[in-house]
């Protein structure tokens, strides 16, 4: 075997620990995360964990990056279908994130709605990268939002976004069903185009 084949298989490997450890974060949160379980969904052996990170705690601030990735990028995509067809930035923002198969599926959704009422309780280390997260959310929201917003539109633009869709898994049908309705409430609120 050669060398790349070898670091080909690691990174392999690194990947599945990855999902797999976002997958169980979005799904069951911080403490729901367990090195047996996560190894196990990537099919691979309980020792080959430390090959790959030196604490628990490195390997959730990893998969929160990769889960944040992965749902950003998937989030993206939605939004420039919405665009293409003629949605505002602010309507496909709203209706990407409010979309029926994010409530459905958390985890494969955003970690700030999956996360966000525990991440004041982490470590300094998970604080630091959830809180990047936060900013990120933020940051979608203001390059959705007119040029001349203030800057605290798209906190509340986020922060109405999380807890819409928190709200609405929480209630499971009931929520999904108060979704139109939200959706074209932020709309009008926040869509200035």
């Amino acid at each position: 075997m050669n060398a790349d084949s070898k670091q080909s298989r690691r990174e392999q490997s690194h990947a599945r620990i990855l999902e797999a450890a976002g997958r169980a974060l979005r799904r069951q949160g911080y403490a729901g995360v367990g090195v047996a379980e996560v190894m196990k969904e990537a099919g691979l052996t309980h020792g080959g964990f430390y090959a790959h990170f030196k604490s628990r705690d490195a390997l959730l601030a990893a998969a929160i990056e990769h889960a944040a990735a992965d749902s950003a990028a998937s989030l993206t995509r939605r939004i420039a279908t919405l665009q293409e067809a003629g949605a505002s930035p602010v309507r496909a923002l709203v209706e990407a994130y409010l979309a029926d198969l994010h409530v459905s599926r958390p985890e494969r959704g955003c970690v700030v709605a999956a996360l966000g009422s525990e991440m004041p309780r982490q470590n300094e280390e998970l604080l630091e990268v959830s809180r990047r997260r936060v900013a990120a959310l933020v940051e979608r929201a203001r390059s959705a939002l007119s040029a001349d917003a203030p800057p605290e539109r798209a906190f509340l633009l986020a922060s109405s976004l999380v807890g819409a869709l928190q709200m609405a898994r929480s209630l499971g049908t009931e929520g999904q069903a108060l979704l139109p309705a939200t959706r074209a409430a932020l709309i009008a609120q926040y869509d200035t185009i």
